[in-house]
């Protein structure tokens, strides 16, 4: 009886840990279309009527709301000046799984030629069609 319990905690740890594997992999994936400037990539994980938010964060203009379609975040990502090098360093990922539905907490800091720009967090909704984790959600905080 007690094999079969540690059999049970063990099968349920490695399965887990599997599924965030899987979450933390589409999330890569996106950024890695992010800084390819390659909208298929991002379609990819990206689910067709995702909803992305920004809150800017700003103590002299106040904190502002703003919402951007599928349509216009991949073509903003498109027409980067090849010149422009940026980067978003992702510093950790807390994933938080049920059944088919994940939430990821990811701080970052954005590099845009190399300096620091802005820094905050995104977070991630994301839902397991077939196989796949899809991103449903986004939004990100951005500090100064």
């Amino acid at each position: 009886m007690r094999i079969c319990i540690i059999l049970f905690f063990f099968f349920f740890g490695f399965n887990s840990n599997a599924q965030k594997q899987d979450v933390q992999k589409s999330i890569e994936t996106f950024f890695e279309g992010f800084h390819q400037r390659d909208s298929i990539k991002l379609k990819s994980v990206c689910a067709d009527k995702m909803i992305l938010q920004s809150i800017s964060e700003n103590a002299v203009k106040g904190n502002k709301l703003s919402n951007e379609s599928t349509n216009e975040f991949y073509k903003s990502i498109v027409t980067i000046p090849l010149n422009m090098k940026f980067q978003e360093k992702i510093l950790n990922f807390n994933i938080q799984i049920d059944g088919t539905m994940a939430h990821v907490w990811a701080p970052y800091e954005f590099y845009l030629n190399e300096k620091l720009s802005h820094r905050g967090v995104n977070t991630f909704t994301l839902f397991k069609e077939k196989d796949n984790w899809k991103i449903i959600y986004l939004i990100d905080t951005r500090r100064k």
